[in-house]
């Protein structure tokens, strides 16, 4: 079969695409960049830096890694948290060679002090240590090889402002719309060697929660049910059958979604509630609420943010079975 994996487990670096135009989505940002990148070959110069923000699982990182192959430059990858002294990221900047990547994860969770050795970095490609303490203390400066910051972030109103403003170019990306996570589906599919039709594809698409990372999973899921079950591939039946076995409902909420809204119409009469009062009552912390499970159930319909607190709209009535 086309691009069967001969049992070889496939990790979900081995699924990413490889170039821009194997990236499914966001057609408006891959057009821009495109022109981005091809101005930065041209000049033989590296190019401006460039924030991605948005919710976890919609590309960020796959992007970055597009750059740099279609650029023929490295990436190194590191993490906001992790750079916890600005030794960490002086190491990092003087190991880049001419026009590299360096892709920060997370950004808006980079130590304050951290950030403030990285502005003279990305505007001159300077980097000014002080050495020693006390009286005796002095500031050396290093120059840098010219570089391109690639940030990452899934909360970019945390993101300082002397900071947000050095980079050149600021995308958002958006959630997937389900027929562009069909096309991902069946694409991860062919790569792993799994038959599927379009209607399965769709039927796994349409509960993704509009990100690319969980329609994956649930493929990868999906799968296992098929084969097991003895299918010869995976339909809207099969997708339909398996998805409602992991709670997954047919709008892509699962059980902690529910719970959420639940909690919010029986305990709360719909709102308003405050996020901690959510929390709590779901036993689940703030962030994770905030950041993981309140975009998409904003974004569809089922929750409002208002300056009172969350507020269930009359679609969560209706698919919890509740009346308004």
């Amino acid at each position: 079969m086309p691009g069967d994996t001969g049992g070889a487990v496939l990790s979900d670096e081995q699924l990413r695409p490889g170039k821009l135009d194997e990236f499914i989505g966001h057609e408006e940002l891959r057009a821009n960049l495109k022109v981005y990148l091809q101005a930065a070959r041209e000049r033989g110069q590296a190019l401006d830096h460039v924030l991605f923000h948005g919710n976890p699982g919609l590309g960020k990182t796959t992007l970055a890694q597009i750059m740099a192959s279609e650029l023929g430059v490295n990436m190194v990858s590191t993490s906001g948290p992790v750079l916890e002294r600005s030794g960490d990221l002086a190491a990092i900047l003087t190991n880049l060679a001419r026009n590299d990547i360096l892709f920060v994860d997370e950004i808006h969770r980079m130590p304050i002090a951290v950030e403030e050795v990285l502005y003279p970095a990305l505007e001159d490609f300077k980097l000014d240590l002080v050495i020693g303490q006390g009286p005796g203390a002095r500031t050396v400066k290093i120059d840098l090889d010219p570089f391109t910051l690639v940030g990452a972030t899934t909360r970019i109103g945390l993101l300082s402002s002397p900071l947000r403003d050095r980079f050149g170019v600021i995308q958002r990306l958006e959630f997937y719309s389900p027929g562009e996570l069909a096309r991902i589906v069946k694409r991860t599919a062919r790569i792993l060697g799994v038959s599927i039709t379009e209607e399965g594809a769709l039927e796994i698409g349409r509960r993704s929660r509009g990100t690319p990372r969980i329609a994956n999973r649930l493929l990868r899921r999906v799968r296992d049910f098929s084969a097991v079950g003895g299918s010869a591939g995976i339909g809207e039946t099969e997708a339909a059958d398996a998805l409602a076995r992991m709670d997954v409902d047919e709008s892509g909420l699962d059980q902690m979604d529910r719970k959420l809204l639940s909690v919010l119409i029986e305990y709360y009469g719909g709102g308003p509630a405050g996020l901690k009062t959510l929390a709590v009552a779901c036993s689940e912390d703030v962030r994770t609420i905030e950041d993981i499970y309140e975009p998409y159930l904003i974004q569809s319909g089922f929750l409002k943010r208002t300056p009172r607190g969350r507020v269930a709209t009359a679609k969560a009535y209706r698919h919890m079975n509740r009346l308004g």
